[in-house]
């Protein structure tokens, strides 16, 4: 079984690729080419255990092991962290044990960039994001080359932690109010945790908004006349911590394979807002884990565990 580290992964995938494997995986997920159980969660009081399968035709099999533990802050470690296992999908046999953070990291930013790339106008020229931590660094690498951004905006509720992390990325520039950032923004991606919408609706006139928070990020009213796309349709239904709040009970919301698939158009005019609202996906985890397995074998990299 080859092992891939957080290192190897990040020198293994770059942002379009992880894009385009995304794009076949949300087809495939609008066309019923995948079966992606809901996920199963294990309480422990202070924590949880989310086991997360997933099966896409023609690309693998797959299984996601997250803990969340939202204290872990006051010991100085991540809230979250990750395991992904990938199989044969002939066989069972185990190919692949994969550093999960990277993966969930990189494919949920990765989404929210497929997603934009196919909504978003092509003279948008303002992205903000919103955030700080693991997820706002996720959207900073892969936002950064969908357009010929003039301007990246970072703002987060702790304006410190986005001029840690704005360090680290070239050419963005800290806001220290996020009203202010998202005035005049074409495009805001919201990477928090926060209950709470993080801006009024009067601050933005944009075109496209991105949320991949479980909770509340973005005023519900700007999802009102708006074109909403969802990973499936069953977001609408299924009650949080598997569907996302913003979406509850909506009675029109698109999938980003049918848009991507060519049996939706997408955007319609110009100046129509769209918003990408999402809780992430078993199908995620797959493609992207093929897709570093794939590519490590080809060059040799990881390490190889007997079994």
């Amino acid at each position: 079984m080859l092992i891939l580290d957080a290192n190897d992964l990040r020198v293994l995938l770059e942002p379009a690729a992880i894009r385009d494997a995304l794009a076949d995986g949300y087809a495939a997920l609008t066309e019923g080419r995948t079966h992606v159980p809901t996920r199963v969660m294990a309480a422990t009081g202070r924590g949880l255990l989310g086991a997360m399968p997933g099966y896409v035709e023609g690309v693998g099999l797959a299984a996601k092991l997250v803990t969340v533990f939202g204290t872990n802050a006051e010991a100085g470690l991540p809230s979250h962290h990750a395991l992904v296992t990938l199989f044969d999908d002939q066989t069972g046999v185990p190919l692949a044990l994969l550093d999960g953070e990277v993966i969930t990291e990189m494919r949920t930013s990765g989404s929210a960039a497929l997603a934009c790339d196919r909504l978003a106008p092509a003279d948008v020229s303002i992205l903000t994001v919103l955030g700080a931590g693991v997820q706002a660094a996720g959207h900073l690498e892969a936002f950064r080359g969908l357009r010929p951004w003039t301007e990246i905006r970072l703002a987060n509720r702790t304006p410190d932690n986005a001029r840690r992390l704005a360090a680290r990325h070239e050419g963005v520039t800290v806001f220290d109010d996020i009203a202010t950032a998202v005035e005049g923004a074409d495009v805001v991606a919201c990477t928090t945790d926060a209950a709470d919408p993080l801006f009024d609706a009067s601050a933005f006139s944009g075109t496209h908004l991105s949320t991949v928070g479980l909770h509340l990020e973005i005023p519900p009213q700007l999802l009102d006349g708006a074109t909403v796309v969802v990973q499936m349709q069953s977001a609408v239904t299924t009650p949080p911590p598997n569907g996302p709040v913003a979406v509850q009970g909506l009675s029109d919301v698109v999938e980003l394979g049918e848009i991507v698939n060519g049996s939706h158009p997408g955007r319609r005019s110009g100046g129509e807002r769209t918003a990408w609202v999402s809780v992430g996906n078993g199908m995620e985890d797959v493609v992207t884990a093929r897709l570093a397995y794939d590519r490590a074998m080809a060059a040799g990299m990881g390490r190889h565990l007997e079994m």
